[in-house]
């Protein structure tokens, strides 16, 4: 028993309240509970909430609020506004968070990767350079160097100088 690595901090995961349905629905439709989400922005087309399991400090995501899993179905005024909306968020990343890069991705159905493949969802991850590390390379797990809520509320108070 030599390889454990001790997380306390996933036992929220393990014991969380499991959300019926589409998690990206409930989420739209319960705007009343966008601190406890870690909702980041909402308009009418959209929302943008923090990744709860993020592939490096700062990864969110943008999820249109209708129930779609097929992007080429999307309203286009919707995919627009997304498509605008994620530039003006790389911006933020960039100028406001300090990454020095950021990966953009959707994954299109459970074959593309995606772990939600009934509701699209656009993903930002900001990158800096050398942030993959040896224990990402090896042993295939990431390691979280910074306090989850204290990015959630930097990246919110940096939002309105960007939207």
């Amino acid at each position: 028993m030599e390889d454990i690595l001790y997380a306390p901090w996933r036992e929220e995961y393990i014991n969380n309240k499991k959300i019926k349905g589409c998690v990206f629905c409930h989420i739209s439709s319960h705007a009343q509970d966008d601190e406890e989400q870690h909702v980041l922005y909402r308009d009418e087309h959209c929302f943008i909430v923090m990744n709860k399991y993020p592939y490096t400090p700062g990864h969110f995501m943008i999820i249109p609020h209708a129930h779609i899993d097929k992007l080429e179905e999307l309203d286009s005024k919707v995919w627009l506004h997304i498509s605008a909306m994620a530039q003006k968020c790389v911006r933020l990343l960039k100028e406001g968070y300090g990454a020095q890069g950021v990966n953009i991705g959707m994954n299109l159905g459970v074959a593309g990767g995606a772990g939600i493949a009934e509701h699209i969802h656009m993903h930002l991850v900001p990158r800096w350079s050398r942030d993959t590390n040896f224990i990402t390379s090896i042993a295939d797990t990431r390691v979280y160097s910074s306090d989850f809520e204290k990015i959630y509320r930097k990246i919110k108070s940096l939002l309105p100088k960007y939207i």
